[in-house]
C-alpha cells in the first residue's frame, strides 16, 4: 500500500526540552510553563475544596 504524501510525522510529544528542534509538542519546559501549572493546580485544588465544603450538610 502507498503512503500518503500528505500525511505528516505523527511524533508528538507531550513536553519539549530547550535545547530539542522540534516543533510536534504540547508544552515547552521554561518557568511559565511550570508557574501556569501551578496557577491552575491551586485553583483546582481550591474549587474541589470548596465543592466538598458546601456539599457537607447531611
Amino acid at each position: 500500500m502507498k503512503k500518503d504524501t500528505k500525511q505528516g510525522e505523527e511524533d508528538m510529544k507531550l513536553i519539549k526540552d530547550k535545547n530539542e528542534k522540534t516543533r510536534n509538542y504540547l508544552f515547552q519546559k521554561n518557568k511559565i510553563t511550570v508557574v501556569a501549572f501551578i496557577i491552575v493546580f491551586i485553583i483546582i485544588v481550591a474549587l474541589l475544596i470548596s465543592v466538598f465544603a458546601t456539599s457537607s450538610h447531611i
